[in-house]
């Protein structure tokens, strides 16, 4: 690393965060909350990671962390900033790849007959963990688009995204052998 790179920059020191594009918003804005929310999912996905799981699992998480980076910084573009991260985009595919991977897990779990508890094995949990932010990331965006336009795919995308956990949650478990707690009511 260079002598003359600092991580501190002391720009937002006032409350205020620069975009992709070079305006600056409130560090309070809702966009800021979309795409810090982004960012707080993209680590809670790199704890599963770190965890002993099958690698085909950690290679589609490790794609779909960069996936959510690109997201990211679609979110924190300007108007000006949009041509700089246009290439980020979420494509029908990405959507698509979450998709078979929900399907190709949901055809090894037992049946879901009642809710589950999030738990039992730490990895699992970790993915509920996610889910729940997956869900937070998705009510943001969703408000943020009611006042800037946001890609439809990239919401669908967080929506998938958030089933995807779900699924991935049972499919932990299961795979070491922890049985789900379902609610009692």
């Amino acid at each position: 690393m260079s002598g003359d790179f600092k991580i501190y920059t002391k720009t937002g020191d006032d409350g205020t965060t620069g975009l992709v594009g070079g305006s600056r918003v409130k560090k309070y804005d809702l966009r800021l909350e979309s795409y810090g929310t982004v960012d707080e999912l993209n680590a809670c996905i790199g704890v599963i990671r770190s965890f002993d799981i099958d690698p085909a699992v950690k290679d589609l998480l490790l794609k779909i962390q960069h996936k959510l980076f690109n997201i990211g910084s679609r979110l924190a573009s300007d108007e000006k900033g949009q041509e700089y991260t246009a290439q980020l985009i979420v494509k029908n595919e990405d959507i698509e790849v979450l998709e078979k991977a929900i399907d190709s897990y949901h055809e090894t779990l037992p049946e879901l007959r009642n809710f589950i508890l999030p738990g039992g094995e730490l990895s699992a949990a970790q993915c509920h963990m996610a889910r729940t932010i997956c869900r937070r990331a998705e009510r943001r965006i969703v408000e943020f688009s009611e006042q800037t336009p946001v890609q439809s795919e990239l919401i669908k995308y967080i929506n998938r995204l958030s089933d995807y956990l779900f699924v991935l949650a049972r499919k932990l478990a299961h795979d070491k052998g922890i049985d789900e707690t379902t609610w009692q009511y």
